[in-house]
């Protein structure tokens, strides 16, 4: 496998930036008086699922690049809870969004188990 030159080499940035631009798709639905409530919290988790993988990809050891990492897998499970409570509430259908973030969620834990050093969990 070639190393990546650019972030946007990742397959998992590739994922993660789609799934950005599904929440932005989804949250143009929801009420007006969620524009400064889930609407907000719901794009900067999404938003920074990728920066944070960008984040760490520009860092130069693998402990900084896990920390940057992590900080996007927790945002990822963040954004998939309110997507869920989005569903729940009926603002919108969230499927795909949803469906979107597991992939991400796969690919990222999949490239943390490959920087991550063999000894540890």
């Amino acid at each position: 496998m070639t190393p990546a030159k650019t972030y946007k080499d990742l397959l998992v940035w590739q994922s993660a930036h789609r799934f950005v631009m599904e929440v932005y798709s989804v949250t143009q639905s929801f009420p007006k008086e969620e524009q400064f409530g889930l609407t907000s919290q719901l794009r900067r988790a999404a938003v920074s699922v990728p920066s944070n993988i960008v984040e760490g990809f520009g860092r130069w050891s693998n402990s900084e690049k896990l920390r940057f990492y992590n900080i996007a897998e927790s945002s990822l499970h963040e954004a998939d809870y309110q997507l869920y409570l989005a569903s729940e509430l009926k603002f919108a259908n969230t499927r795909n969004a949803l469906s979107i973030a597991e992939e991400t969620k796969r690919l990222l834990a999949a490239f943390i188990k490959s920087i991550r050093p063999k000894d540890a969990k």
